[in-house]
């Protein structure tokens, strides 16, 4: 994720992995391969390196580093990185309340669609009292575990709850014309 976002502000600003790589103080042939490394995660840059890199993209530190979510900026900049990476986008439902939904035409979208849809029937099956806690858990714990893994042993419930969930996107994913 960390190479992901840093080939991304490097690409907003509209510099070469060279130009890019001189202007943090590597030199000669160097410059380019070291930022390579960085967005192909085969290096991972220092914190005085990222604090250069947020510098130059006009960005805080967050915005490049993978978000810890246990802190509520941390959060908002995992939000932010959803939004880029995958089409997630702020809005408000009928009360007005903030909301996080997916942009139809991004292109993670069919993937990540159904994955939300079967998300919600189970949740909503939480809700009604149709699962217990413990199965709701079970299931989102070992989302996508839809088929048998070997050495894993298989809870007759979380089964059901796979083979729910293994319906769902199929149907789901014929109704987009992805099967």
């Amino acid at each position: 994720m960390l190479g992901k976002r840093i080939r991304l502000f490097r690409t907003r600003k509209g510099l070469k992995q060279k130009e890019l790589g001189e202007m943090v103080g590597f030199m000669g042939k160097t410059s380019d391969v070291r930022i390579a490394q960085y967005e192909t995660e085969a290096r991972t840059p220092k914190d005085d390196l990222i604090k250069q890199l947020a510098d130059i993209f006009g960005v805080t530190t967050r915005a490049i580093t993978v978000p810890n979510i246990d802190s509520y900026l941390g959060l908002m900049h995992t939000f932010f990185a959803l939004e880029d990476e995958y089409g997630f986008q702020i809005t408000t439902d009928k009360d007005g309340r903030p909301c996080i939904t997916l942009d139809e035409d991004h292109q993670a979208y069919d993937h990540i669609a159904p994955m939300f849809l079967a998300w919600l029937s189970q949740y909503s099956k939480y809700k009604q009292g149709e699962l217990s806690e413990d199965d709701y858990d079970n299931w989102r714990y070992n989302f996508p575990n839809i088929q048998p893994t070997a050495g894993f042993v298989r809870n007759p419930i979380s089964d059901e709850l796979d083979a729910e969930l293994q319906k769902t996107l199929n149907k789901e994913m014929k109704k987009r014309g992805l099967l």
